[in-house]
């Protein structure tokens, strides 16, 4: 996005998202890494500063519908190992782009095994990805929720 969208960095989501997501980790952990979050639960009024700085569908859902982000059911993330390193996936996170698509194939064979890595145990999970964003992941179940405007307060001496 380019511009902060919020006060501090606060990842919240439903139970039954946390619950897979737990469970997908699990998973990762087998394999000797694990989530980073970018994104999770998304307040309705920030979906609507997010769109006036991308207003394309195929990025950033109209806050008029809402998105599965705002209903407590969608993660961006990617993996890391256990000590904190990021592995490389090809792009950054929120790249606009079709290197970043699950369907690129043109990249190095270490960032195609850490995409599968990570599309695969997250779908293996509940989850379902977007093509156009490789970190984007929905949790089926939780997209019937209504959407959301919670807001959180950030305490004395949380991070930025």
């Amino acid at each position: 996005m380019k511009t902060r969208v919020y006060d501090c960095p606060k990842c919240y989501t439903r139970a039954i998202t946390a619950r897979a997501l737990i469970a997908a980790n699990t998973a990762f952990l087998k394999h000797g890494v694990r989530i980073r979050f970018f994104d999770c639960y998304r307040p309705n009024s920030v979906q609507y500063i997010m769109w006036s700085v991308v207003p394309n569908p195929q990025y950033v859902a109209n806050p008029v519908k809402g998105s599965i982000h705002n209903r407590g059911g969608a993660v961006d993330i990617t993996l890391e190992t256990l000590s904190g390193k990021p592995l490389d996936m090809g792009t950054d996170f929120d790249y606009f782009g079709k290197p970043a698509y699950h369907d690129a194939t043109d990249l190095p064979a270490q960032v195609l095994a850490n995409r599968k890595l990570l599309k695969e145990t997250m779908e293996s999970h509940g989850f379902w990805s977007v093509r156009t964003e490789w970190w984007h992941y929905n949790l089926k179940a939780a997209s019937a929720y209504p959407v959301a405007n919670f807001q959180w307060s950030c305490a004395m001496g949380d991070p930025l």
